[in-house]
């Protein structure tokens, strides 16, 4: 939703040569100012807006490992903050996209897949 504060997780793009597990960390880095170590494989997401823009996110598990509160985050990112399922759930208008309550709904009911799931051919 433009020009509105919304709810999503450290996502984005996989840049030239890296990995999604890579990725994973980059964004979470440039997003939250968090280096974290994934330990999992959630599962992968599609949806498609209303508009027709199509959505693909590869969600991971992971352990908080350094905070860098000194670190400026990216464009357009105002604060990273921590919620409940709950607090997300009550604030539906604001979700980036149903992905977001998806991912945290599996997060909770133990989804955890191995990260040799995903192979990258370097």
């Amino acid at each position: 939703v433009r020009g509105e504060r919304v709810l999503n997780q450290p996502a984005g793009h996989v840049e030239a040569g890296e990995s999604l597990i890579d990725a994973a960390r980059r964004e979470t880095l440039e997003e939250a100012a968090w280096d974290v170590e994934p330990t999992a494989y959630l599962g992968t997401y599609q949806w498609t807006s209303a508009s027709g823009a199509a959505f693909l996110r590869f969600a991971f598990v992971a352990e908080p490992v350094r905070h860098h509160p000194e670190q400026a985050l990216d464009v357009g990112i105002e604060q990273a903050i921590w919620l409940t399922r709950d607090e997300v759930a009550a604030q539906p208008e604001r979700l980036r996209s149903p992905l977001v309550l998806s991912v945290i709904d599996d997060y909770l009911a133990g989804v955890r897949l191995p990260l040799s799931a995903l192979r990258w051919i370097a």
